[in-house]
């Protein structure tokens, strides 16, 4: 009888199998071999269904195992993927999802059993694969309802359970549930193992194995690796690992924090490299493997294997070396308490207390009731929001209300919270007295969240039941101290039900450090003497329950506490703070409790303090009575005591007043007290010092304490940041001491990500005596008006790029009017020009503003700005711009354009003859481009003129002026590109997909790989005589019954090119940081050709003859193009919105879209491909087509125009 895997597992690290899809692809399967007899006729193509092949090619996925096995692998996945009915519906396989499971386990068990009766000594076991699915259940498929789900839990559960049903019946040793996007996912696929493993009465070894998405180390749902592990630890698995994604190399750190955290054996199987696409191939076996011993020296893992391009020779690499390393040893139980959201929240010690947000619970705040009810839940977020916001690090939702639908609310309302990061960083507390609200939260939580709650109320049974259901989530349980008795109301009566539900739940198997015993906050100093010992007998129940029940964590509804005293906020307040106090200092772990409800400690007037903690701790027989009156008293005279409290610190010291004020959190005055601090000591280095700092200390000092609680000091903190805010100009100013030939201020505008010009502009200006101050990019108008006045700027430079910059730059300006900043403006960019600038920015502000084509008229610009011959240089230029203005609108008045009606008439759409069927459909992620592949299509002409050196390439070499210069750049440029490439400082990211695609008029309709209908509004030619052209002309209409294809890419080269310039400008060098922006450019573009390259051999397949040089896709000769947008051809930046969303590229890559649409890194391109198409310009539009488009769009009118100005610069 062969060993069980946990016992191998001690003894030597197992080696996974490596990639089956990679294996299968060499075979050159076509559609009739994936169908076999039995699906010959099979309505959809087959082709790409890889879980199929275990009833249709059994021969080969056999073989596929057994070049596994051979190679040494000990443990075999199955082919069973995708074999769930979720999956197979794409192919209209869900009705045999059960029987492919099996299948798919029998084949890879006669594998595995035919080579362990071969050698007994190292047995082989089998691993059903369960795949994620291609559906979600944390995250919404629609952009406009991001509480919108595709599956619900029940169902997905359903589907998985059929799955390990049939794997199973087909002989798996174990189970593998990989490739985890979606911790909510991985939880259904849990609960379906546990469901079946209950029904047979077994325990089935569970591997559980994540995919991270982007190199922050989250998975695509958003957790860290910490988040997640927290989030399936619940199932106690064999393993818990992270496969695909990434390289061998480029997975080590994220393992590192894995084992940081994880008391399960740890796996992983990544992928065989990078994948270098023109080469179609990966990293050598070799290097795998050496990558993957690292891991091992390391002692990291206990299984590893390969996942997406490895082969058998990857195996048998690994195999060589796996035997002269341990395994990872197993740490000692930490019984520590993390729950998580996004992120892991650790309750320990160090932590002080953890405040849960109470707002969102329709029991305690009549706001958060009423948008509930009314179901304005965008409003009701923003009470979430401000939860977190203000220190709350969990959040209690509650949905209990006669008039409210509570499992519904629940399920819709957590749903919007998980669509928002920074809520749902934060974990959740469900809380409800019904238990098919709980239940309904549960099922939508991705998180290790916690349930308040459950007792013994309805008995054992009852109780344990809930346990269990509560376990199989992967929560925690808050246990409120009632039994079949009632409440637990006294100490004796609090530890006797805690110590019986104790004992229940860990007998049962329950986690000690996930139950969370509520003792019960009861009302004191209500005039009942039964009431009088609540407070106190809830501390000394805290004491007992930490001392006496190992690992226990407690917790309570602070605000019970002071119900007597509702509408007398000084004594609830004091009750709050006093109670906490002492309750942490016994043990109290967390609580809900009302931060706004909350003084420091050491600042509660002494006879209040007397008085309360006589309450709480129950010292005198008349505490309550002496309390009542003092309440009475203060109330009488609060609104007067409010005033003179006010009055009174306001009339401090100023030392005092900044102390106050840091340690209550009020923002009212700090700023004055801190300039007025400042023209007292006359450094501001002396006010942070002095003030600021020892104010913090001593917060610190109290938080450390207990005496002040993490929402206090979160307030703290943003009163010292505006402190030191008003300061920094000061600094700033403190730090310039040489005199200059001007001050600068330049800035690329909000919404923009492009600096290559303005960084050249900055150190030419520079390096000719102004003085700069650089603002970066996507810069807010109003600090760039407040730099300039308080740094008393002489100009300001504007720099924008696309289309959107030139309705902020407008902003700017109109900003410095309205401030009364009359100081000129320099305006420069690629879509800036002279006549936008007269036209549509200078009329906004008497002072000057000033078109600039490059960096050397800057100079010139300035040098009459700023010297004797201003005015008459002002005066020309404004009379230019008034020319300007004058012969604009009188050629508006002229302009000749045919309706839109007439040029839609005009359409010629693509016949269907010309279809290019597309070989393979969906899309590609590529994670790390190799830049070697990219260089040879680095189109050089567009780089010299950058550097003001014009001609061509290679001819400009040979000028006899330029040519020396532009040689010696060229080196420059080749060196440092080479240096990029050898040290990986600049990442190329991109993400494609082709689609089936139709046109509508001017929209193009496409289909992506769920069967979704996505719509492109395209605009249209409307110059008289033009061919009026619009981009859905060069795809198929629908009328004519045929499918077109489309394609949609966005890309970048640019990852890691800020921290790049930012290391060169550090060391002084704005020379190759501003060379590093130009390659960087030249790298995207190059790449996009790349990519497009691959698209049309690779992926579409249309281009089969010879591949074209370098030259000549430089050069454009080939067929299809690429139409990017924001280009003439498609002039709406605000479509890569689209484009982004269908490929998950924020998901998938480090790129990001801001909200002008601009891409960041700049160094991007987004757009889309055309197998058949030619460049074209919309140019001018007449209002009918603006409004026409703009319905199209779903969006305003005045919108539309401030996205494509119809009416300058075309």
């Amino acid at each position: 009888m062969r060993k069980p895997i946990e016992e191998i597992l001690d003894e030597r690290i197992l080696l996974l199998d490596g990639g089956f899809g990679t294996m299968v692809q060499g075979y050159g399967l076509d559609e009739a071999a994936y169908r076999g007899e039995r699906f010959r006729d099979w309505e959809r193509q087959l082709r790409g269904c890889n879980d199929l092949l275990a009833l249709t090619c059994p021969d080969v996925v056999r073989e596929t195992h057994e070049k596994s096995l051979a190679a040494g692998a000990d443990i075999l996945e199955t082919d069973s993927f995708n074999a769930n009915a979720v999956s197979l519906a794409d192919y209209g396989l869900e009705g045999c999802a059960y029987e492919i499971a099996r299948a798919a386990a029998g084949v890879a068990r006669a594998a595995a059993d035919t080579f362990t009766a071969r050698n007994p000594l190292k047995p082989r076991f089998v691993a059903g694969s369960i795949g994620p699915t291609n559906r979600t259940l944390s995250m919404s498929a629609d952009v406009n309802d991001p509480a919108a789900r595709d599956i619900t839990f029940a169902e997905m559960c359903a589907a998985y359970r059929e799955q390990v049903r049939g794997l199973l019946d087909g002989g798996a040793d174990l189970l593998l549930i990989e490739t985890v996007f979606d911790t909510l996912n991985a939880k259904a696929a849990l609960a379906a193992v546990d469901d079946e493993c209950r029904t047979r009465g077994i325990r089935t070894p569970v591997m559980i194995s994540g995919t991270l998405s982007d190199a922050s180390g989250r998975t695509l749902s958003g957790q860290t690796v910490e988040a997640f592990y927290a989030s399936v630890a619940h199932a106690r698995p064999l393993s818990v690992g992270l496969n695909c994604a990434y390289g061998a190399k480029q997975l080590l750190p994220y393992l590192e924090r894995l084992a940081a955290v994880a008391e399960t054996r740890i796996s992983t199987h990544p992928n065989a490299g990078l994948p270098n696409i023109m080469a179609r191939s990966v990293e050598a076996d070799a290097n795998v493997a050496a990558d993957c011993a690292e891991y091992m020296w390391r002692g990291l893992v206990d299984i590893i294997g390969g996942c997406c391009g490895t082969t058998p020779e990857h195996i048998f690499e690994l195999a060589k070396i796996a035997g002269d390393y341990a395994p990872r040893r197993l740490p000692a139980p930490r019984h520590i308490t993390v729950l998580s959201g996004l992120e892991p929240l650790r309750i320990v010690p160090e932590a002080n207390f953890v405040n849960i947000g109470e707002r969102t619970n329709v029991a305690g705040s009549a706001k958060f009731a009423r948008l509930i009810r009314e179901g304005d839940y965008d409003e009701a977020l923003t009470v979430a929001r401000a939860q977190v916001d203000a220190g709350a690090q969990l959040v209690d939702v509650c949905m209990d209300d006669g008039l409210i639908d509570g499992p519904q609310a629940m399920r819709h309302f957590l749903n919007l919270m998980a669509s928002e990061p920074e809520i749902a960083r934060v974990p959740v507390m469900i809380d409800s007295s019904k238990w098919e609200v709980l239940e309904a939260g549960l099922q939508v939580v991705q998180g290790k969240s916690v349930v308040n709650s459950i007792s013994l109320k309805e008995g054992e049974g009852t109780f344990l039941e809930r346990a269990a259901t509560i376990r199989r989530y992967g929560a925690a349980a808050v246990v409120m101290l009632f039994d079949e008795r009632g409440q637990a109301d006294t100490y004796a009566r609090k530890i006797e039900v805690a110590e019986r539900a104790y004992r229940l739940l860990t007998e049962a198997g329950f986690p000690p450090e996930e139950i969370v015993f509520d003792p019960n906050v009861l009302a004191v100093a209500t005039g009942i003497e039964a009431h009088d010992r609540y407070a106190l007998d809830f501390i000394e129940a805290t004491r007992w329950i930490k001392e006496h029940l190992p690992h226990a964590k407690v917790s309570g509804g602070v605000s019970n506490l002071s119900f007597a005293f509702r509408g007398n906020n000084v004594v609830r307040e004091a009750m709050h703070s006093v109670f906490l106090y002492h309750a942490i200092a016994a043990g109290m772990d967390m609580g809900i409790v009302n931060p706004q409800l909350l003084q420091v400690y050491s600042d509660i007037e002494p006879a209040l303090l007397e008085r309360v903690e006589d309450v709480v701790l129950c010292r005198r027989a008349d505490a309550a009575e002496r309390l009542i009156d003092y309440a009475q008293h203060l109330r009488t005279d609060t609104a007067a005591e409010g005033a003179a409290h006010e009055e009174a610190w306001r009339t401090r010291p100023l030392p005092e007043r900044i102390e106050y004020a840091l340690l209550r959190g009020v923002t009212d005055h700090i700023e004055t007290d801190t300039l007025e601090a400042y023209r007292e000591l006359g450094d501001p280095m002396q006010v942070i010092d002095r003030l600021l700092m020892r104010a913090m200390a001593r917060v610190g000092e109290l938080f450390g304490q207990g005496k002040m609680f993490l929402p206090q000091v979160v307030k703290s903190a943003r009163v010292m940041k505006r402190a030191v805010g008003v300061l920094t100009p000061y600094i700033e100013q403190n730090a310039a001491g040489r005199k200059s030939a001007g001050k600068v201020i330049v800035a690329t505008v909000k919404g923009d990500v492009h600096d290559i010009g303005k960084n050249i502009v900055a150190v030419v200006m520079a390096c000719n005596g102004y003085e700069i101050r650089d603002l970066g990019v996507m810069v807010e108008a109003q600090r760039i008006v407040d730099e300039a006045a308080a740094w008393g700027a002489d100009a300001i430079c504007l720099s924008g790029l696309i289309t959107p910059s030139l309705d902020e730059m407008i902003h700017v300006v109109e900003e410095a009017e309205r401030r009364s900043l009359h100081i000129p403006f320099i305006i420069g960019g690629a879509t800036t020009s002279d006549l936008h600038t007269a036209v549509k920015i200078a009329p906004c502000t008497a002072a000057p503003v000033i078109h600039s084509r490059d960096a050397s008229e800057n100079n010139r610009i300035l040098a009459a700005l700023l010297g004797p011959d201003r005015e008459i240089y002002v005066a020309e230029v404004q009379a230019r711009q008034q020319r300007l203005r004058d012969d604009y609108l009188r050629r508006e008045r002229l302009r000749d354009l045919i309706p839109v009606a007439d040029a839609r008439r005009n359409r010629r759409p693509r016949p269907a003859s010309q279809i290019a069927p597309a070989a393979h459909t969906g899309r590609l992620v590529f994670p790390d481009f190799d830049i070697a592949d990219v260089e040879p299509f680095i189109d050089w002409n567009f780089f010299f003129p950058a550097w003001g050196l014009k001609g061509r390439c290679p001819d400009l070499f040979d000028h006899p002026e330029r040519g020396d210069e532009a040689r010696k750049l060229f080196d420059d440029a080749q060196a440092l590109l080479h240096r990029i490439a050898d040290e990986r400082l600049l990442t190329l990211q991109g993400v494609v997909g082709i689609y089936p695609a139709v046109s509508r008029g001017d929209d193009i309709l496409l289909t992506d790989a769920k069967g979704r209908r996505h719509t492109l509004p395209m605009l249209r030619n409307q110059t008289r005589g033009a061919e009026n052209l619009c981009l859905s002309d060069f795809i198929a209409d629908r009328r004519d019954g045929a499918t077109d294809y489309i394609g949609a890419f966005a890309l970048t080269a640019g990852i890691g090119l800020q921290e790049l310039c930012d290391k060169f400008r550090s060391e002084g060098d704005d020379y190759s940081a501003i060379m590093a922006k130009l390659l960087a450019d030249r790298l995207t573009e190059a790449f996009a050709e790349v990519v497009h390259s691959f698209v049309r051999r690779q992926m579409w397949g249309y281009e089969t003859a010879e591949a074209p040089t370098p030259q000549q896709v430089i050069a454009g000769e080939y067929r299809g193009r690429r139409m990017a947008f924001g280009y003439p051809a498609s002039p709406d930046h605000s479509l890569k919105r689209e484009i982004f969303d269908l490929l998950a590229v924020e998901q998938t890559t480090r790129m990001r879209l801001t909200e002008n649409w601009m891409i960041s890194p700049g160094e991007a391109l987004c757009g889309l491909f055309f197998s058949d198409a030619h460049y074209f310009s919309v140019g001018q539009i007449d209002a009918e087509q603006l409004r026409d488009y703009a319905e199209r769009r779903g969006l305003a009118v005045e919108t539309v125009e401030k996205i494509i100005p119809r009416d300058v610069g075309r």
